[in-house]
């Protein structure tokens, strides 16, 4: 990541300076360090470098830690016995990183996730490049070979901070058992100010074991970290005027307004205004998809409408994207007669990408809160707002089903024999309209992944958990139990993944089970590797080299056997029952979907494309 936190002094500078403090004379009139207010117990001193973490990470508020113990961290996990944090072993140290990558999703605080030295920390690796790529906070502890032996290829050992270094915000290596804690703290005040991130702290056991009376700091990031929170009012106002003037504007959001708890002010700004609001994958949800302004989510897979506004407009608002190939195909046809106003709390993503004609550096919510109170008249863009909307009738999202199943069902355009396979897109929908708008959906990578951002409604945020910019195939379990955690008890948590993606991080089960994690899990099984089977046909001359997946096997039964509750859908008409009764379950549930196996994603910009010159249909490639 770009961003990073500059150095601080060494450990033993500002250690030091504790035990100096701590040999001084105590005041008899101040309240003991460890007393407790009235009515609540008093905390234990410190006597370990473990147990300074855990407590670093119960000043935190650190509800949940999700890890698997080990020979290296074991001083953390007999600290955490006598915690309140609720640790949740995992089956994978993978599946840990990507449950408490959700876990901070959904929360907006970081999730902590733990693992040994050696393969532990190197399975977490997944997970935390995958946080890294898509700006979440998260912070991993690591296990590590004892100080003496690190260096001379020991037991289990990993230069940690080496393989890590280049796919997170700030990593450590502790050195002193005096400031392990405060190391800890400061890792993960990083991971969530500024642009958010993952951190990462390696632990040695033998500063974990040792013996420290030194209370670690509050979470705070050091005093060389600063990021800027309000833009150049000059460029604001020249980027109002712009937008004042404008005849086609579009904002459009990117990951960093959720990241930024912006959503609120883009939503009254876009409607105040009456512009035209399109979305990256990673901000689902940041504008209601229901509202008359939302052209949903543009790029490769986006609708046709949103990638239409992006291609044509002359103004765009972009507010917390990272202008990723995903979204822009080929940058020269990327909003070609656009002027750009870039908002983006990090200055590296500015201009990095696309040309920013009125680059905005600060927080999200600020500097849309400043253009809101510089932009005195709205556009004048009635005509623009028109064709936005003849541009999703004539590239609406509308697919085939029978007709016995589509009465009631506005988006779907003709019909098909009812003995055809059952329709992904038609099962995402079904599962939208069974659960409440605020149900927390998590998918795996591929087609599915896709389906599920097309025809699921989102309208608010924090509620689409998916691994957008390193695309990590398994994530969508972990990831379900992650949010399940952190979601209100009356938010529905749906995993809607696909078979191969299941296969990956399928032992999660074990922990779900376990846990008695209210989670429903629909896998749309085509037996494929879909995305890649699709591409195969498109650009291989349909030669399915190793993405046919017919040796799956049955998911309601593996299910049953890890004690979750199996379902099996083949037919339209088993798909409302099903859902409902997954749904109703209480704990884990598991549908088994066969859908038709030559169901394809569309809309599709082919790689380094024109967004303007999308295709809907294969022939169009």
């Amino acid at each position: 990541m770009s961003e990073r936190a500059t150095s601080v002094s060494p450990p033993e500078e500002q250690h030091d300076d504790q035990n100096q403090d701590a040999q001084q004379p105590q005041d008899d009139t101040e309240p003991d360090e460890f007393s407790a207010p009235a009515g609540e117990t008093r905390a234990e001193p410190v006597t370990t470098g473990a147990e300074s973490v855990v407590r670093a990470l119960e000043n935190a508020g650190v509800e949940y830690a999700f890890g698997v113990q080990g020979g290296a961290i074991m001083p953390i996990y007999d600290a955490l016995y006598d915690s309140e944090i609720d640790h949740v072993t995992m089956a994978h140290e993978q599946g840990a990183a990507h449950a408490a990558d959700a876990y901070g999703i959904v929360s907006g605080e970081p999730g902590v996730c733990l693992a040994t030295s050696g393969p532990g920390a190197t399975n977490l690796v997944t997970g935390i490049a995958d946080a890294d790529m898509d700006s979440d906070p998260m912070l991993a502890l690591t296990g590590q070979v004892p100080t003496e032996l690190v260096g001379n290829d020991a037991f289990q050992e990993t230069d940690t901070t080496g393989v890590t270094t280049p796919v997170t915000k700030d990593n450590t290596f502790a050195a002193d058992p005096d400031g392990v804690g405060t190391d800890v703290s400061e890792a993960f005040a990083l991971a969530r100010e500024g642009r958010p991130g993952p951190t990462l702290v390696d632990l040695p056991k033998d500063v974990t074991n040792a013996e420290t009376d030194a209370e670690p700091d509050a979470p705070e990031t050091p005093d060389t970290y600063e990021f800027t929170e309000e833009a150049d009012p000059e460029i604001v106002a020249a980027a109002a005027e712009q937008i004042e003037t404008a005849n086609r504007p579009v904002m459009l959001l990117g990951g960093g307004v959720i990241k930024g708890e912006a959503s609120e002010t883009c939503r009254e700004f876009a409607i105040e205004h009456e512009i035209p609001v399109v979305t990256t994958m990673p901000a689902i949800g940041a504008f209601p998809e229901d509202h008359e302004l939302a052209m949903e989510m543009a790029g490769m897979h986006g609708t046709g409408y949103a990638n239409m506004a992006i291609t044509h407009c002359d103004t765009m608002v972009a507010v917390g994207t990272r202008f990723d190939d995903r979204l822009t195909g080929g940058i020269e046809t990327f909003a070609p007669d656009a002027e750009i106003i870039h908002v983006d709390i990090d200055p590296a993503e500015i201009s990095k990408n696309i040309h920013a004609d009125y680059p905005l550096v600060g927080d999200a919510d600020t500097v849309v809160s400043q253009l809101a109170h510089a932009v005195e008249n709205s556009p004048q863009a009635t005509k623009w707002r028109a064709q936005c909307q003849q541009w999703k009738s004539d590239y609406s999202m509308a697919y085939d089903v029978p007709s016995e199943q589509s009465a009631d069902e506005p988006s779907t355009s003709s019909k098909i024999p009812e003995d055809e396979p059952v329709r992904p897109e038609f099962v995402v929908e079904a599962l939208d309209e069974a659960t409440s708008d605020r149900a927390v959906v998590t998918t795996g990578v591929g087609q599915h992944q896709m389906w599920a951002c097309q025809y699921w409604t989102f309208t608010e945020p924090r509620t689409w958990v998916s691994s957008h910019g390193l695309g990590a195939m398994g994530y969508g379990l972990p990831a379900a139990i992650g949010a399940r955690l952190a979601a209100d008890d009356d938010q529905e948590v749906v995993c809607i993944d696909g078979d191969g993606s299941f296969l990956m991080t399928l032992q999660g089960l074990s922990v779900a089970v376990r846990e008695n994690l209210d989670i429903t899990v629909a896998v749309l099984n085509n037996e494929y590797i879909g995305m890649v089977r699709q591409w195969q046909d498109a650009f291989f001359e349909g030669r399915h080299s190793a993405s046919e997946y017919g040796w799956t096997p049955e998911f309601d039964t593996i299910a049953e056997a890890f004690g979750a509750t199996g379902f099996r859908i083949d037919t339209y008409d088993e798909v409302a029952d099903t859902i409902a009764a997954a749904l109703s379950e209480d704990g884990p549930s598991v549908i088994d979907v066969h859908i038709d196996p030559q169901a394809n994603v569309y809309p599709m910009v082919p790689s380094g494309g024109d967004n303007g010159q999308f295709a809907l249909a294969e022939d169009q490639l």
